[in-house]
């Protein structure tokens, strides 16, 4: 058996394949230079004599206005955060002073005693257990109801506030985006005006105005972070409370010793 013998390629004509890959990839080159074509003296004056405020200056007033609401919203997030950690804080501590003094006291029958430390405690589990013993004589589901009724409304005191900072979370974004939306507007009805449609005047424009939209991307990520731990922390408590409500009825159960 043999095998048909293969004909050479000409080696003129692999010269001439070469020489065309070559040309085709210099064009593609020339072409892609002529397209991001920069005056890189420009860029780098712009990028010494500008910082982060030179550039928001530059952004006009409505993207000064803008990123001055997301500052304005990025600082009230952040109070009620700081404000409402420490208060669930400080409850979360009381609260398990207060459990202590209760266990203390309850199963020797020191009622007098219990309703003066929770008369002097000013926390969800002590109004939950002084409300309580003012039904104490009473059937126990209604001692429960009441128990119950004092923990929805110390519930809602421990979540004022939290709720504001799922808000800023959703509305941070929408402004930066509104920002961007409206310089995008602006640098296309400037080309229809110039009839430029340089890469310069598209990027130059375009970059101060999404501005916007990272802000308010920053201001959305710092609220919504503060939101879900605040949110970790109150279930945390409300569970804690509800054991120990619980625990306080077991402890009305009991016999005095």
């Amino acid at each position: 058996m043999s095998f048909a013998k293969r004909e050479a390629v000409p080696k003129t004509f692999s010269i001439s394949v070469n020489q065309f890959n070559y040309q085709v990839f210099k064009g593609i080159r020339m072409l892609l230079n002529l397209l991001l074509q920069v005056d890189t003296a420009s860029i780098g004056s712009s990028v010494v004599s500008k910082n982060i405020f030179d550039i928001i200056l530059e952004s006009g007033p409505l993207g000064v206005g803008i990123i001055a609401i997301q500052a304005f919203l990025v600082v009230i997030a952040l109070y009620i955060f700081i404000e409402r950690y420490l208060t669930i804080k400080a409850v979360v501590k009381e609260d398990d002073r207060v459990m202590q003094n209760l266990r203390a006291n309850i199963n020797s029958g020191n009622i007098a005693t219990i309703q003066s430390i929770c008369a002097s405690s000013d926390t969800p589990l002590a109004r939950m257990v002084e409300k309580g013993l003012q039904r104490l004589g009473r059937p126990m589901p209604e001692i429960e109801n009441a128990i119950e009724n004092v923990g929805r409304v110390e519930t809602f005191r421990l979540e004022k506030k939290v709720n504001y900072l799922s808000l800023i979370a959703r509305l941070a974004p929408m402004f930066g985006f509104l920002g961007t939306i409206m310089g995008v507007i602006k640098i296309f009805y400037d080309i229809s005006l110039t009839d430029n449609l340089s890469v310069g005047v598209i990027s130059g424009g375009l970059y101060q105005k999404m501005l916007t939209s990272a802000g308010g991307l920053l201001v959305g990520i710092i609220a919504f972070l503060g939101y879900y731990f605040l949110t970790m922390m109150l279930d945390e408590e409300v569970n804690k409370l509800e054991r120990s409500s619980i625990e306080f009825m077991d402890m009305l159960h009991t016999p005095v010793k």
